[in-house]
């Protein structure tokens, strides 16, 4: 048996356990993938502050997030079709999630529709928003989340325009998976997968079906991202939202400075420090570069700050929340962990985290994650 000892043996499980096309939608960036690199390096060359005879035998990660409690500060990002890395993937996710103390964010462009996830999990989850040029159809989104009695919405601000994955386009990513030749025999060595996800309930965007005729392949995908997408977008989108939920507002995809103040005068609940992943502009700076710049301008007031791009450990989170994060999220991290077990998986990748940043915290000489701060980093 393998053993599992951190996010990285869970990725290397997942890529052997799903098709080629599937597990690059996760892992890769866009263009050169300049940024997607700078979110890991970046993370990784700060230095934590080695401390000694310090009484840390009681310990705590819990905290708060939009004034929810959480185990350690750390939520599931919105991930596009987690459906198709483990059958029935959103809800498994989910479970997981609410089961190890921490919210899971549910996708526009998920598998599994909003009404499937609110039907199989005793909690309320957070949805996450694209507003489209038919805003009676966003509306229509915004009326569900509220119908499913979820606790927050997440909207995403850094997709007007679709950045190109090179990997995606090369792969002929589909959706539901189409069996060409090319990919059939990729498929075949993955049966358990096939038996899944292929012969599985939920293989089509769930909360889209009705709404888009042939949203089938990528192509397909791409021309209606185009058409729905717009490109007009701006802040005064973010109030017509406000007008219309009444609950939580989280935006994430902010990485500058001045976008990070305007954002910060809607009264937003929390902004996300996001570069997408890396895979919307490539060749902008990484999110952890960005995060303290954003805390320094915004900090202390009404929005808590959260980071997004590139958490893969426990290190990842202590280092962002000594930088001035209340929060982070991770997404390539839970793609991963889906895929390599379902719900026992994603389970096993939050517990590698707590536990990673439980070790790291005590061998910096901090007793509580609400204590931290710059004091931790041998800066």
């Amino acid at each position: 048996m393998v053993t599992v000892t951190n996010i990285q043996d869970l990725r290397a499980i997942a890529k052997r356990k799903v098709p080629r096309a599937i597990f690059h939608y996760a892992d890769r960036g866009s263009y050169d993938e300049t940024t997607l690199r700078a979110n890991k390096a970046d993370l990784a060359a700060i230095p934590l502050r080695q401390r000694v005879m310090i009484d840390v035998s009681e310990r705590s990660t819990a905290t708060t997030m939009i004034g929810e409690k959480v185990s350690l500060p750390l939520a599931i990002a919105p991930t596009g079709l987690t459906g198709l890395f483990h059958g029935d993937g959103e809800i498994h996710g989910c479970r997981a999630a609410h089961a190890a103390g921490i919210p899971f964010t549910l996708s526009t462009m998920s598998i599994c529709s909003i009404e499937d996830v609110a039907g199989a999990v005793n909690k309320p989850f957070w949805f996450q928003l694209y507003v489209m040029k038919d805003r009676k159809f966003s509306e229509s989104l915004i009326e569900r989340a509220k119908a499913a009695k979820c606790s927050a919405l997440v909207l995403t601000l850094d997709l007007q325009i679709q950045g190109q994955r090179h990997m995606d386009l090369k792969n002929g990513l589909a959706v539901p998976p189409k069996l060409t030749l090319a990919n059939a025999i990729d498929v075949a060595t993955k049966p358990i997968w096939a038996a899944k996800v292929l012969m599985g309930k939920r293989h089509s965007f769930g909360n889209l079906a009705e709404r888009v005729p042939g949203a089938d392949s990528l192509t397909t995908l791409s021309q209606w991202i185009a058409g729905q997408f717009d490109p007009s977008l701006s802040w005064k989108d973010v109030e017509w939202v406000r007008s219309i939920w009444p609950g939580k507002l989280i935006l994430k995809g902010v990485l500058d400075v001045e976008d990070a103040k305007i954002a910060a005068s809607t009264g937003a609940d929390a902004i996300v420090v996001s570069n997408h992943g890396g895979r919307q502009l490539d060749g902008a700076v990484s999110s952890i570069s960005a995060l303290p710049k954003i805390v320094d301008a915004i900090g202390g007031g009404k929005s808590e700050i959260w980071f997004d791009g590139g958490v893969q450990s426990g290190q990842d989170v202590l280092k962002a929340v000594a930088l001035g994060a209340r929060g982070c999220m991770m997404g390539k991290a839970f793609l991963w962990s889906l895929a390599a077990g379902g719900q026992a998986g994603v389970a096993k990748g939050i517990e590698l985290i707590r536990k990673e940043l439980d070790v790291s915290m005590a061998l910096t000489g901090v007793k509580d994650i609400t204590q931290v701060d710059k004091s931790v980093l041998a800066l």
